[in-house]
Parts: structure tokens; sequence; C-alpha cells
């Protein structure tokens, strides 16, 4: 069985995505009364700016998932891009500033307001389904630690798929 997952992203204001939901289900409708066929979907939002972490319990009234795009946190959250950081992150690194946050999630900036977005979400929807997409979901560290702060799923390359799945195992055993 399929169930589609419509993603808005960029969402960073409840009003925001309250107006993109009612175009996604008025587009819905049309094409099912069109086609004669009924399809079950869900509609959440991709967090990838700080306000929309920081504003998860309001976003959370309206998303039926988050997807932590965290490549876009990251930038944003610290200042870096990622596109720019092949000037300056190896000496960062050198001098021990940084570890590379484009590899392993920087727990104490963003993983911060990822670990807030989903206390917050998951307050105002106990169903709320939270996962992460991006090479950060086949990192073992990050997984570990998406996995403590209450992350449901993690997607990432298919070539990082058996290492994000040994990490998450380790991490439900370490939580036991």
């Amino acid at each position: 069985k399929v169930k589609p997952e419509i993603m808005i992203p960029l969402v960073g204001f409840k009003k925001e995505l309250d107006l993109q939901v009612d175009v996604v289900h008025r587009v819905a409708q049309e094409v099912m009364k069109e086609q004669q066929v009924k399809i079950d979907y869900l509609v959440g939002t991709m967090i990838e700016v700080p306000r929309g972490a920081l504003t998860a319990d309001e976003i959370a009234q309206t998303a039926q998932f988050f997807s932590f795009g965290t490549n876009d946190p990251t930038q944003t959250a610290l200042g870096m891009s990622r596109d720019d950081a092949g000037s300056f992150l190896a000496k960062y690194q050198e001098l021990e500033i940084v570890k590379n946050p484009f590899a392993t999630i920087d727990r104490a900036a963003v993983g911060e307001l990822m670990r807030i977005c989903v206390e917050r979400g998951k307050r105002t929807n106990a169903d709320l389904k939270i996962g992460v997409c991006g090479e950060h979901g086949g990192d073992p560290e990050s997984v570990k630690f998406f996995h403590q702060i209450g992350v449901d799923y993690v997607s990432c390359s298919p070539y990082r798929v058996p290492v994000a799945r040994f990490a998450a195992s380790q991490a439900a055993i370490l939580t036991k």
C-alpha cells in the first residue's frame, strides 16, 4: 500500500504551512474527484530553518510529520555555507574549533534546535512522525543522537543504509 507524504519545505510560520496545506487538500480533492479515486495521504513539513524548529509546537498543530533536512539548519544555525566551508573548515578542525558539521551533527547548536523541535512538536501532536533526511542520516554518531532525542526514522543515500541500520540498532540497545 502506498501512502504519499507531501512535504512543504522551508516552513518557519504556522500560517505559512496552513496556507500551503489548504492548497494541497484542495488540489488533492480535485484530482481524486476527477480520477474517481480516494487516496489517503499525509501533509507535513521539512524543518530547515531555526524558526521552524523553535515554533514546532505551533507548526505541529497543522503538520502530520516533520522531516529535518539537516544541511540547511546546519548552514543557517552555524552561519556556514557548505559550498564555502572548504576554504576554512580544515583550519577550524585543526584548531579544534569544530568537527565537520556537514558530516556529523553539531549537537550544541543544530542538535539543540532539533531536540527543542522534537519535544515541542510531540508535546502538541503525540502522533507526529519525525525523521531526518540527508547525509547526517547515515552518520553513526548522528544517528545515535537522533535516537536519543526521539527522532523516529532516518533516511540516507543507499550506500550508507547498512551503517545507519547498525548505528540505530546500537542506539536502541544502549537505551534499554
